[in-house]
């Protein structure tokens, strides 16, 4: 499977995006609600194929719920249903069962085999209503689904999920393996004893962070100066995301232009946050490591993960 994201033109029609965004939300809601009830009523859970007929009945009554599509209430259920999985398998792992969203901070609908349909170009038609894109690359393989995502600032983003194309044979193109040990201290120790340390740009941005928060919170609440304050707050959030993954790309082109097989060990990484939190989060290792996986595939190397490196470094010294 491959992603893409593209982002929407600007324009007044895509209120009608955002309107089915709220009313998934509603249904979201709803069917979290319809969970819960049936839990206390009757001390189990509720089927997923049950909870999708009773929303496509009361969908025909409620004229707003109309509006998202039905494959995308399938999605919904199907989501729920997921996430109630996860939490009665690890329950004891922490994991928590699915809660209720704010409607106007729920993020997106989801469309697979029908409810959309790209005329050519970077136009693409959704429920009956056309939407310019920009189309940064060209989408190959068969269409799996179509996601529509609003941010925090109200933009929205079109995901594609595509069926990757045939994983080329891996092309020794250096001859080189290498080993890397994620630290705290660096962000990555190589199997050379090279090493590379992160900007940690959370850090760095952490006194405009608190700036930006201290003032949204002084606002009043429903006000518009409270709302132009969050926008801040989200803008200089996103600054450092995109600093972060504009960082995470070139050294991704770095690595994989130096070795063909880029090794490294498997960590709990839900365990290091419960220990060092913000700084785990910070060096977003899991982030990097989907950036360098495209990255690797695109020209043809391996990114392997093993539980421990000794074996590789021992190799390598000798």
């Amino acid at each position: 499977m491959k992603t893409l994201k593209f982002k929407l033109y600007q324009h007044k029609g895509n209120k009608f995006l955002k309107r089915m965004i709220n009313a998934s939300g509603l249904i979201y809601n709803h069917c979290i609600a319809l969970h819960k009830r049936y839990y206390r009523m009757w001390g189990k859970h509720l089927n997923c194929a049950k909870l999708q007929a009773h929303i496509a009945k009361k969908r025909g009554r409620q004229e707003f719920w109309q509006l998202v599509g039905s494959q995308a209430v399938q999605d919904i259920c199907q989501r729920i249903e997921k996430a109630y999985q996860l939490f009665f398998k690890h329950n004891k792992k922490g994991v928590r069962p699915p809660g209720f969203k704010k409607v106007r901070k729920y993020k997106s609908f989801t469309l697979k085999q029908a409810g959309y349909k790209f005329l050519g170009g970077n136009r693409v038609k959704i429920e009956q209503k056309v939407y310019q894109y920009w189309n940064s690359r060209e989408i190959e393989g068969k269409i799996k689904t179509l996601t529509i995502k609003r941010t925090p600032l109200g933009e929205l983003f079109m995901v594609v999920v595509v069926d990757s194309i045939d994983e080329p044979e891996i092309k020794l193109t250096t001859g080189k393996i290498a080993g890397f040990d994620f630290g705290l201290k660096a962000f990555l120790t190589c199997s050379d004893g090279s090493t590379i340390e992160s900007p940690q740009f959370f850090k760095q941005s952490l006194n405009i962070i608190k700036k930006a928060s201290k003032h949204h919170s002084k606002k009043l609440k429903g006000s518009s100066n409270r709302e132009r304050a969050f926008e801040n707050l989200v803008r200089a959030h996103e600054d450092i995301a995109n600093r972060r993954s504009d960082w995470f790309w070139k050294l991704a082109h770095d690595l994989t232009d130096r070795f063909d097989v880029l090794c490294f060990e498997t960590l709990n990484l839900n365990g290091m946050k419960r220990l060092w939190g913000r700084k785990i989060s910070d060096l977003a290792l899991r982030d990097f490591l989907d950036i360098l996986e495209w990255q690797a595939l695109k020209k043809a190397k391996q990114v392997v993960y093993r539980t421990h490196l000794i074996s590789l470094k021992v190799q390598q010294a000798s």
